[in-house]
């Protein structure tokens, strides 16, 4: 005899149904006012709603400091709810949302009358102190010589600093320093983190940016070749001044260790011709 089966919670939920069931909860958690989910209580959504948005909440607070600091409440956590709601993150780890939050306020978010002008500028600078103090990267020797000549020699950026130009003082903001409007001039910056592990900014001047940015593009040039380029481009070609001022520097740049020393394996110059 046939027997009638009413399904159960033990009842397998069909794959195509569940992936659904999932979709919708998402969206609900995403966004409430937009998605109802019916089928569970109110009370026990809201827990799950409030979990996971202060999960995210509290992980974008830590990772942009300043940015909360010098935010009303209701500000921020407009912000955050509108990237909660509505960007679509492609990166699965936790520690890559500050990154997702980025992308999303950089090609996302728009204009707001809430959101200070320098709002990218000092996220960008916030982030980029996270993901250097995170990356899995180490200031190992075989990088470079420490001991070699900066000017006979090829200079060795580490791979852990980041040569950056802002049009705000980034490095300067916060809650009892709010800018009116951007610098007369770019803020040069160089974010490294040295073999202590320490996240470290050095505001540079014109000069400064522009040697670590020939650096960075990785012609195999001596430190002296460099100079002397840079001698060229100041209209003072040749100048002995404009090369014992940069070896001072690359000197500090690599007690810092932005520099970390001098390319292994580059031959060089005799005589810095």
């Amino acid at each position: 005899m046939l027997q009638s089966h009413e399904p159960s919670m033990a009842d397998p939920v069909p794959e195509q149904d569940f992936r659904q069931l999932q979709l919708a909860f998402a969206a609900h958690l995403r966004a409430p006012e937009r998605h109802a989910f019916g089928g569970a209580e109110q009370r026990r959504l809201k827990i799950y709603r409030d979990l996971f948005y202060n999960n995210v909440e509290d992980c974008l607070a830590g990772a942009f400091p300043v940015l909360r600091r010098i935010s009303d409440d209701a500000v921020w956590h407009a912000r955050v709810r509108d990237f909660y709601a509505r960007h679509c993150c492609s990166a699965p780890q936790f520690h890559r949302v500050p990154e997702e939050f980025l992308r999303y306020l950089e090609q996302e978010r728009g204009e707001h009358a809430d959101d200070p002008p320098f709002l990218r500028d000092l996220a960008h600078y916030e982030w980029v102190e996270l993901s250097l103090s995170i990356d899995p990267q180490e200031l190992t020797p075989e990088l470079a010589d420490p001991n070699g000549d900066l000017l006979r020699g090829v200079p060795q950026l580490s791979p852990l600093a980041w040569v950056l130009a802002y049009d705000w003082p980034v490095h300067r903001i916060g809650p009892g320093h709010i800018p009116e409007a951007p610098g007369l001039a770019p803020t040069y910056l160089v974010v490294n983190r040295d073999r202590q592990d320490r996240v470290r900014f050095l505001e540079l001047n014109p000069v400064a940016a522009r040697l670590l940015q020939m650096i960075e593009a990785g012609p195999a040039e001596t430190g002296a070749m460099l100079l002397e380029r840079i001698a060229a481009e100041l209209g003072r070609p040749g100048e002995s001044e404009v090369i014992a001022e940069g070896h001072r520097l690359l000197l500090q740049l690599r007690e810092r260790d932005v520099v970390l020393g001098t390319r292994r394996g580059a031959p060089e110059e005799a005589a810095s011709s």
